[in-house]
């Protein structure tokens, strides 16, 4: 009878019981990626939601035709200086809308290039921390 040859491949053993533990160390692997998916899902809509406040100030400072500025000014942040109360309150508005719709823009594209580098980043190192501890079970005797 001629001896066989040692099994090699991702099962080596193909009789053997399940590795839970390998198994546990995988779905953590792809619950970190998930988990990092997760993440993304509440710091999408952030710039969005602030413009949508701001919009709403804006709204109520043109309401008022600026009466109330003191106290909205806070909730203003950077467009406060482009429409404090004065002659043409309402072009300058008009005009800040615009401005603040280019900056949500800009701002919405940058945290969506952030969130495409740190999912790739995490993608990467899930597949890296798996395929080592995947080489490390087959490495056992």
């Amino acid at each position: 009878m001629t001896p066989t040859p040692p099994a090699t491949g991702p099962n080596p053993a193909p009789n053997a019981p399940p590795n839970y533990a390998m198994m546990g160390f995988l779905a953590a692997t792809i619950a970190i990626l998930g988990m990092t998916g997760v993440m993304a899902t509440y710091v999408t809509p952030l710039p969005l939601e602030r413009a949508l406040a701001r919009e709403v100030v804006l709204d109520q400072l043109l309401a008022d035709n600026g009466a109330n500025y003191a106290q909205l000014r806070p909730r203003l942040a950077d467009s406060a200086e482009a429409v404090k109360p004065g002659p043409d309150l309402a072009a300058r508005i008009a005009a800040e809308r615009v401005a603040m719709r280019a900056r949500l823009q800009a701002e919405t594209d940058s945290t969506a290039g952030r969130l495409q580098l740190m999912l790739l980043v995490c993608s990467l190192g899930a597949m890296l921390f798996g395929a080592v501890g995947m080489g490390a079970r087959r490495r056992r005797p």
